[in-house]
Formats: C-alpha cells, structure tokens, sequence
C-alpha cells in the first residue's frame, strides 16, 4: 500500500546560483548525457503550499508525529526540489531528514545521484555524500565526495570534478580539492585545482575565483591562443575588471613570440543617454618591422541622446603605420580597407525635418589619391505634404572641403534643392513626377595655376518622370500556387547643363550602374558634378514567387537611350544609348542558387562589368560555392577573378573548408585558404594554412603588389570555460571570406 503525507513546515532550500541561460546548448546528440533517474523523476512534483513538503513511500511507521521512518520507492518534495530514496528517516518533528540507498536529488537546475542525503532545517544544513552530479540544462557533470549546503558557508564541494564533456568521453575535466559558492558573494571560489586533457594533468592553480551568476565579475578569461609563419606563437590572456554596473574594462596583453609584447585595453561604459566603446592597442617596438617605432591602435566609438530629437555621436580611429591592420589584425577593420575614419556628429530629427552636422576625416593608408575631409558637413532636409498626391522637400547643405596636402585647392560649398513632387500608386501601377532646383555656390581657395573660379554660382533645373506597371499570373514554374509577375517601368530625365569646368572635385567620382542605377538620374556622387540630360530609361523586370510571396527568381534588364550628348562628360556617344545593364537571381532548386550582375557595352559589344556566383548548399554546414568577378576598368586597373569555396562535414566532429582565388589577368593565385575543424562535445580545435596577398605598403606609401604571406595557425577552445572573442566561422576568414547569394531563405 502506498502512503503520501503532508507535511506543513519549513524545508531548507538552496538553488545552485548559476546563470546556465548563457551557457552553450551542445549540438551534437551524443553530446547530452542521458538523464540520471527515469523519466518520472524528471517533473518537480507541484506542492499544496510553498513551504509544503510532500513525503510518498510504499510504507511508513510514524511515532507521535515526532518521528517518521519510510520504506520503499521513497520521495520527498519541497520547494528545493525532490529527494528519492529507498529508506528515509523524517525527525525532530519534520527538521531533520535522512535519506539512505539509492538515493536521488533534482531540481530545475542540477541532479544529484550518492549514497546518501541528510539534512537539518533548524541549522541550514544540507550535505550529499559520494555524489555524482549533472546540470540539466548544460553538459556539465561531474562527481563530489561530499556536497555541503549550509545558511552560512553556501556550497560547498569537497574532492570535485567538473566537465562538459560526456561521461564515456571526459577529453578534459577539472578537479579540485574544494569549491565553494557563497562564501565570497558572487565569486565561486576552488582550491588545489588541476586541469586535465585526455587525463594528462597539464595545469595547476592553488586558487582562481570564478563568477557563479549572471552578474559581472572581475577575473581572467579563458586565453586565446593561435601560431603563424609571420607572428609566430601569439597568446593573448584577457582580463576583464567589472569596475561598475555600467563601467568594465578588459585588459589583454597579447604576446607574439616573432614580434614583442602587446598591450591591448577596452573600456566600455552606458548610461542612460550615452554609450561608448573605447579601445587602445599599443606594441612598444616591433621586431619584425622596418623600424622600432612605436605601434599603436586607438579607437573612440561614443553615441550619445540629448532628448528625443537630438543625438550626437563620435568615432574616432588612428593607427600608427600603413600596415598595423595587415601584420597585427584588427577586430574593427580588414586588410583590404584603405582607411580608417574620423568623424563627430550632431543631429536632430522630428516628422518633417532633419539636420546633421558632422566633422568627417580620414586616416588614409598607403599612398591614396589626395582626399578631403568635410570640416564641417551639414545637412538638411525638410517634407511636407501638399495634398494627398502633391509633396515638397528640400535637400540642403554645407560643406567646407579642406586637405592635409597644402597644395591642392580647398572650397567653401552651400546647396539647397527645392522638390516639388506628384505620385501616385495603386496596386498595378505606379506614377511619380518631380521639378528640382540644384542651386550651389562655392567658395574656392589655393587655385593659382589652376582652371578653377574663385567664387561660383551654379543653378541647374531637372525634371523627371516616371511611371511603372505590374502585371501578375498564377505559374507553375516552381509550384501550383505561385505568382509570376512583370514589371515594365519607364522614366524620362532632363536636367540643363551649367559649365562645370573650374569647379573642382571634392567629393564626386563617377557611379557604377546596375538595373536600378539606371533611373537613379544622378551619374556622380556628390555635387560636384551634376551631368545634363535629356533621355529615356527603360527597364523590365520579372519576379517568381511562391505561394508565400516569397522571391524564388528574378530576371531585370534595363538601357538608357540618349537624345542629346552630355557636355558635363564631355564625350560624344556614336550610338545613343547606355550599355546593358542585366541582373539574374534564382533558386534552382532547394539546394541550388544563382546570383549574376552584367553590364554589355553596346558601343564595341563588349562586357564592361559582371558577376556570377554559383551555390550548392546541402545543408547549413555543407555548400560549394564558384563565383567569378570582372570590371574591363576600375580605376585604371581590370579585375578578373574566379574563385571557388567550400565546406564540408567530413563526419559529425571532422569538417574542412577550402578557398581558391586566382587573378585571371595575372595568371596567379591570389588566395589558398584551407581549415580543418575537429569538434567534440567538449572542446574543439582549429588548424588554418593560408596564402594571400600581403598588401603591405612600402615607406614611401606604395602598396606591393607582388609580396605573399603565408602561415598556419592553431586554435583551441574548450566548452563552458572558455570564451574566444576573436573566434569567427572559418568560412568568413581569410581575405575574401565567403559572401552568400542574393536568395536564401
């Protein structure tokens, strides 16, 4: 017969004080250890009453209510959890409880299997003898000789081991003599520890602290570790100072055995209205560099409300030499980028009216064309509704143009461009118009033996107008209930022309087109140059969708046809009108994509500009990807590169990754990226080899084009204990990294 009694009193409880929502889920299945006790022992049994205490057993002797022994499939529930057992003696009028036999503890965060559970409500007390432990919602586990819980001492562990990794294959655990949790407020605290991999015992600490919930605590970080041909070992050892609840810094020096010692330092800070980064990296002297100068990263990332309208902001970068990036690495940019930024901004904003000022520089690397700076730049633009169809807005601004080479021209330049617009939309077409007025003056300086005017008055009239149609069918192309569409849409622009000779170029270069850049109206960025106009757009565009309206293809194609020659470009077109300009989306299937851009030049057939990537993806894990890449003319230069990527789970722990790309019109790789991957339940190693262009920049600011750099390195990492920050999917590394087709979903 099975007995079940009530017992209304107070039971000690005590939660293991962890924060596991930030721990890392295992992925693979074999990784989850399987559960201690049956599956009906799993669910907390709902209590009567918070402080209630539920007893069932298959006998039980009671003794004037002083006294209970229980026999028999014995469980005891309380607000702390659940004890099973097959004996337990309950005393001292429901104080005192021990529990003998295959004894059992579980609650919502740990569970508990040993020999033994006593516990004594009048002192606090709780102990567990010869436990084995496992965290329910984490892979961490391990065994105890004694597990002590008390009101004054908190936790405590005698003789423990802890690890991620499944029971039947502990790579790597650690034991300690003690570890306590409690005692030292939100610190766990462990003694006379010992790290093993592959039982090899390979680390000793008398002592290290560590946090036990989610609050920040000050203390070392897992350490990352990594080899190559040019920086040779490099070990970096993080640690992070929890100053305030909204001040921490992390300090990390970073050894590189080819090079020197590395001091690198993080201070991050938020309050209410402001928030901000601020980053220093500093390496006294380089043994590997041209010469013992100093080398030194700073960075300052603010950003800042001062009411609900007006913002602020700063983000302020400067290294010391051309090549910092290329040699040290940098978690803000990459090798290919040639320059840093510099910039302070003030706005504000509400439903029709915006203003930004900002101070914009640039920390240029290597030997780059002369650029200007904006010191300052102002914006300001302003809309408003005229009727249900009629709208008005102006786009203005400020800019003065100064250079860090005092012998190129500066300038002073004010715009403001009226815009009275007219659109209107219904389901199947869609009509706008607009009438601008660009007018600009500029105020120009350091022009001697130059072509260029002092002072500038420039006004330039445009006129557009637009109109779009879109046409739906049911298609069975991928399925029964899809949609396919077309989209014809028509623009003609004219602008007037105003000579634009003698004012000089200081934020203007030409655009590149695609399908949508050809009704864009503008051929330049800035303001500089503002190209004459008189022509027609056409375009036309077909969309595959899926019973979802979801995109599964697109097809686009579109041409400007010329009525007149623009003198701002100055050239004189044989044929009036624009190259080709094509885009191709499309899902083949569920495991092929395609993404291609061209540009076919109808003057001498030619192609002007194209890509194409072709995709293979199995699975999130496994994809092959061939891509090729060609403009006839980018700033003197032709690109023409193919490359080829991939990756691929060899088994569940093995996967590799490779990547190829080979300049065509040199006739040389590029890049060769390789990494293999091994990773278990518990830890997990990386080996990388690569070979790639250095870019590295000369003293004179020139960029070779010839020097490559090879290395390998070797990552570690271990679950639950170790955090890598620099750490990024291998199939992002590398120069080019691997950049995913327009279609994906």
């Amino acid at each position: 017969m099975k007995y079940a009694v009530i017992i209304i009193f107070s039971f000690f409880a005590y939660s293991f004080p962890v924060d596991i929502r930030a721990q890392e889920t295992p992925l693979l299945q074999q990784c989850i250890n399987p559960a201690l006790f049956a599956a009906q022992h799993n669910s907390l049994t709902p209590l009567p009453t918070p402080k209630s205490v539920v007893v069932t057993a298959d006998s039980a002797i009671i003794a004037l209510a002083q006294k209970a022994k229980f026999a028999g499939n014995v469980a005891i529930s309380s607000a702390s959890g659940q004890i099973f057992a097959d004996e337990a003696t309950v005393t001292d009028d429901g104080n005192g409880v021990v529990a003998v036999g295959k004894v059992g503890f579980i609650n919502e965060q740990m569970q508990v299997k040993s020999a033994q559970i006593s516990l004594d409500a009048q002192t606090n007390s709780f102990a567990i003898s010869q436990a084995r432990y496992q965290l329910n919602h984490v892979n961490g586990n391990g065994v105890a000789d004694q597990i002590i819980i008390n009101g004054q001492d908190g936790l405590v562990l005698e003789d423990v081991s802890f690890s991620t990794c499944p029971l039947n294959q502990l790579d790597w655990q650690i034991k300690a003599s003690e570890m306590n949790i409690g005692q030292a407020g939100n610190l766990g605290q462990a003694f006379n520890t010992r790290f093993y991999v592959a039982g090899v015992p390979i680390l000793y600490l008398p002592y290290f602290a560590f946090p036990v919930t989610s609050q920040r605590q000050s203390g070392l970080l897992f350490p990352n570790i990594s080899s190559s041909s040019r920086n040779g070992v490099d070990i970096s050892q993080p640690y992070y100072w929890n100053i305030a609840p909204n001040y921490d810094a992390t300090f990390a020096p970073r050894l590189l055995t080819n090079r020197g010692l590395q001091f690198n330092t993080e201070l991050r800070y938020l309050s209410d209205q402001q928030q901000g980064q601020m980053t220093v990296e500093y390496l006294a002297s380089d043994d590997e560099y041209e010469n013992n100068d100093p080398r030194y990263f700073v960075r300052w990332e603010h950003t800042g409300q001062l009411n609900k309208q007006w913002q602020w902001f700063v983000d302020f970068n400067q290294i010391s030499d051309d090549n910092y990036i290329v040699d040290l690495g940098s978690d803000f940019y990459n090798r290919a980028d040639t320059y840093v930024n510099r910039a302070l901004g003030l706005s504000y904003h509400n439903e029709q009216l915006s203003v930004a000022a900002t101070f914009q520089d640039f920390d240029v690397i290597g030997e780059q064309a002369n650029n200007y700076r904006a010191l300052p730049h102002i914006d300001l633009s302003y809309s408003t509704d005229l009727s249900t169809h009629w709208q008005f807005d102006i786009e203005s601004e400020f800019s003065y143009f100064d250079n860090q080479n005092p012998n190129v021209p500066t300038a002073t330049r004010a715009h403001f461009a009226p815009t009275i617009g007219y659109q209107m939309t219904t389901p199947g077409t869609a009509i706008a118009a607009d009438f601008t007025w660009y007018a600009t003056y500029y105020q120009q300086r350091n022009i001697d033996n130059t072509d260029l005017a002092r002072n500038i008055n420039r006004n330039i009239g445009q006129a557009r107008l637009f109109a779009a149609a879109y046409f739906e069918r049911e298609q069975s192309i991928t399925e029964s209930s899809g949609t396919i569409t077309l989209e014809p849409k028509v623009q003609y622009l004219y602008t007037s022309y105003a000579d634009q000779n003698n004012i000089g170029l200081y934020d203007s270069a030409q655009l590149l087109n695609n399908v949508n850049g050809l009704f864009r109206g503008q051929t330049f960025t800035g303001l500089d140059r503002i190209s004459d106009n008189n022509q027609l757009t056409v375009g036309l565009t077909s969309r595959i969708l899926d019973g979802n309206s979801l995109e599964r293809g697109s097809v686009g194609i579109g041409q400007i046809f010329y009525f007149d020659d623009s003198q701002v470009i100055n050239q004189n077109r044989s044929i009036q009108r624009s190259s080709i300009a094509a885009e191709f989306d499309f899902r083949l299937s569920s495991r092929w994509f395609t993404h291609s851009q061209l540009q076919l030049s109808t003057k001498v057939d030619k192609v002007e500009r194209s890509s194409v990537a072709l995709e293979y993806r199995r699975d999130a894990q496994s994809l092959v990807q061939l891509s090729h890449r060609y403009v006839r003319n980018l700033s003197q230069e032709t690109i023409n590169q193919l490359g080829l990527s991939a990756a691929w789970p060899i088994n569940e722990q093995w996967r590799w990754v490779g990547r190829w790309y080979k300049d065509r019109t040199l006739s040389r790789t590029i890049e060769a990226y390789a990494g293999l991957q091994y990773e278990s339940c518990c830890w997990a190693v990386k080996i990388i080899a690569q070979r790639h262009l250095a870019n590295r920049y000369s003293m004179n600011g020139t960029q070779d084009i010839n020097e490559f750099d090879s290395g390998v390195a070797v990552q570690f990492s271990f679950k639950g204990i170790s955090s890598n920050r620099r750490s990024t999917s291998m199939l992002q590394d590398g120069m080019f990294g691997y950049r995913q087709p327009y279609l994906f979903n």
